[in-house]
């Protein structure tokens, strides 16, 4: 490989794996310095460079300029003898002061003495040495970019395609990397086709061995949360505010939402012109009912509106610290405030954090005649 067609090369790969070209010329350098040393039996110091321009590689060994007086180590024996060791020097990596002088007058220590010792042959013994070295750095550098890349998008709402599946996982090709879609993270009920594309929340970003592990699901409430950010403009402005979600994933979702302007109906934004709003969101979660609730900062007035479908409920804070309160309706309110296998009492309870009981009236009458 001739130098032009070696430049050439290095601007492919930076444009096909979006790395830098100064990660990509180091890690030449360094390979070709570390291949040197291996074909030529260097023990001396090596520096490669490779000219970023014109691509001639150029090798230069150097020595360290070092004093020319270095103390002897103390070394005591089991007597307690002291004695001093002699002074060293590595020939190979290290110059004394006065003999550098002799060849630089006004060097220093600290600084070096080079020359050129580029082989003739070098490129063509470098080059399959050089190979596997500098595929392992570009693929850090790869790794390196891509989670720097999704670094800042766990809990976030991303759009890919259905690559391939296995028993337990789909893979959803998300640009440069794939994303884990576990089946168990799936909205229950809903089936999906390969090649079609898909909104998945990530619950989790982490560098892996073989690149960055990108965990996605679709039952986690978060996935809810997003849709609504990403669907209504008005959370993005800051007209509508999104307190909390509690989530039963494929059965039913409570959001609590508040407006910012006093003019701006939160639930009615949340809904939209003939329900075109909210009717995008239930789509995309496969049927699942979506309880719209309007906060309130009064915690009674919130566990009402949490208890939607029911009605009418009179609501009692019982015990503030523990947040425990008691919820009383009416006959015709109480199985819709329980809910299917008490789901609605359970969902309002993660909503508002209040641990929430139910009765009817009849019910408190009878605890009170008992008593």
């Amino acid at each position: 490989m001739n130098s032009e067609e070696f430049i050439k090369a290095v601007k492919n790969i930076v444009e096909e794996k979006g790395i830098s070209e100064d990660i990509v010329f180091e890690a030449m350098e360094q390979a070709l310095a570390t291949a040197y040393k291996k074909n030529f039996d260097s023990k001396t110091n090596v520096r490669v460079d490779i000219n970023r321009e014109t691509g001639d590689i150029k090798v230069y060994s150097y020595l360290v300029v070092v004093e020319d007086y270095i103390d002897g180590e103390e070394v005591v024996d089991e007597e307690g003898n002291v004695t001093y060791t002699e002074p060293e020097i590595n020939p190979d990596a290290q110059i004394l002061l006065e003999d550098a002088k002799e060849i630089v007058p006004d060097i220093k220590v600290g600084e070096t003495i080079e020359k050129e010792v580029t082989p003739a042959d070098f490129g063509r013994v470098a080059a399959s040495t050089a190979k596997q070295v500098v595929t392992q750095k570009i693929r850090e550098a790869e790794r390196n970019s891509i989670m720097a890349e999704f670094a800042d998008k766990q809990n976030e709402l991303l759009v890919g395609t259905l690559a391939m599946e296995d028993a337990k996982n789909y893979y959803v090709e998300l640009g440069r990397t794939r994303g884990i879609l576990p089946k168990s993270e799936m909205i229950p009920g809903e089936e999906v086709k390969m090649g079609s594309s898909v909104k998945v929340y990530v619950t989790k970003v982490e560098a892996g061995t073989k690149g960055p592990l990108i965990l996605l699901s679709r039952k986690h409430y978060g996935f809810v949360k997003r849709l609504f950010e990403r669907e209504i403009p008005e959370f993005e402005d800051g007209t509508l505010m999104l307190y909390a979600v509690a989530r039963e994933a494929g059965l039913r979702s409570k959001v609590a939402v508040y407006s910012t302007n006093e003019k701006v109906d939160a639930i009615g934004a949340c809904i939209g012109e003939h329900g075109s709003r909210i009717g995008s969101i239930l789509k995309e979660l496969n049927g699942e009912k979506v309880d719209l609730v309007l906060y309130d900062e009064d915690p009674v007035t919130f566990i009402q509106n949490a208890l939607s479908p029911a009605k009418n409920a009179i609501v009692n804070i019982t015990d503030p610290v523990k947040k425990e309160a008691l919820a009383i309706l009416d006959d015709s309110n109480f199985s819709l405030a329980i809910g299917k296998g008490g789901s609605n009492v359970k969902l309002a309870s993660r909503l508002t954090k209040y641990k929430i009981s139910v009765k009817t009236l009849n019910q408190i009458n009878e605890e009170g005649n008992q008593n």
